[in-house]
C-alpha cells in the first residue's frame, strides 16, 4: 500500500484563515501564512489554500497571500478560488503553487480542466469537488448532487459523473468535499468517498468532517482515499500531525514519518 497523505486545509476570506460548518457561520482562526508556516515544520504532506468567496464574489484569488504562503514552504501547495482561465492558473502557479484546485470555473467551464492539462500538465490541475447528498433520481441517480460557489449554488449535476468526466478531460486527481459532513468533526462521508475513490482511476482525497484520527483511519480503510484533507482537529489544537501519524502507523496504516 502506497503511503497515505494527510493535507491541512486552509480556508481563506479576506486574508485570514477560516473556518465554519457546512459552509456557513465561518469564523476568522488565524494568519494562513504563519500557520501554512507552522504545519510544513511539523510535517504535513501537503497544504491547500482555499480562497473560499473569490468565486462567489466574481474576483480574483489574493495572489499575494499565495506568494507569502509559497516562500515559507517546501511542499506540495494546492491553491484554489477564483481560478477561471489559464491566466489564473499561471500567476498562482508563478507565485509558488505547485497544483490548481478548480470548482466552480470548471463546473461552468469543463474545458478549463483540459486546457490546464495540456497546458502545466495533469499532476497540476485538481478537480474540487463540493457534493450534497440528494434523494435519487434519473438525473442524480448516485444521490449526490455537485454544488458550486462555496456550497450556494446546485447545479443538477450528478457527482459521480462528473467526477468521471474530469477525469476524462485530464483532471490528475479529486477533492472531494461533503458538504454535508463539512466542519460536523462527526466523520469523513465514507459512502460518498467509496463511490468516487472505487470509480475513478485517479487518486481521491477526501474532505469533510475530520474530528479525529479514527476519522482518518475510517476514510483510507474503509472507503480507500488516497489522501485525507484535515482543518479543525489541527487548528483548534485538538491533535497535533504527531498524534495523527503516530496514531495510524499503530494501525498498519502507511504514512509518511514527521520530519
Amino acid at each position: 500500500m502506497l503511503s497515505k497523505r494527510i493535507i491541512i486545509c486552509l480556508d481563506v476570506r479576506e486574508g485570514k484563515t477560516t473556518k465554519g460548518i457546512k459552509f456557513m457561520g465561518n469564523v476568522d482562526i488565524g494568519d494562513p501564512v504563519s500557520m501554512a508556516k507552522q504545519y510544513y515544520e511539523q510535517g504535513v504532506d501537503e497544504l491547500v489554500f482555499y480562497d473560499i468567496t473569490a468565486s462567489h464574489e466574481k474576483r480574483d484569488i489574493m495572489i499575494d497571500v499565495v506568494d507569502k504562503v509559497a516562500q515559507n514552504i517546501f511542499i506540495p501547495f494546492s491553491v484554489g478560488g477564483g481560478i477561471r482561465s489559464l491566466d489564473d492558473m499561471y500567476r498562482a502557479l508563478d507565485a509558488g503553487a505547485e497544483k490548481i484546485s478548480v470548482n466552480s470555473a470548471a463546473v461552468l467551464n469543463p474545458d478549463i480542466i483540459a486546457q490546464g492539462a495540456r497546458q502545466f500538465g495533469n499532476q497540476c490541475i485538481v478537480l474540487g469537488m463540493d457534493a450534497k447528498q440528494v434523494e435519487k433520481s434519473r438525473k442524480i441517480p448516485s444521490g449526490y448532487e455537485v454544488v458550486i460557489n462555496g456550497g450556494r449554488t446546485p447545479m443538477g449535476i450528478d457527482a459521480l459523473a462528473w467526477a468521471l468526466e474530469a477525469q476524462d478531460l485530464g483532471a490528475g486527481e479529486i477533492c472531494l468535499n461533503s458538504i454535508d459532513a463539512d466542519g460536523t468533526n462527526e466523520g469523513y462521508e465514507l459512502r460518498l468517498t467509496a463511490l468516487i475513490s472505487h470509480s475513478v482511476g485517479i487518486p481521491v482525497i477526501a474532505s469533510g468532517g475530520a474530528g479525529k484520527p479514527e476519522h482518518l483511519r475510517d476514510v483510507f480503510i474503509e472507503a480507500d482515499a488516497d489522501a485525507a484533507l484535515i482543518a479543525s482537529m489541527v487548528h483548534y489544537g485538538w491533535y497535533t500531525l504527531k498524534d495523527i501519524k503516530t496514531y495510524l502507523k499503530a494501525q498498519g496504516i502507511p504514512v509518511r514519518d514527521v520530519i
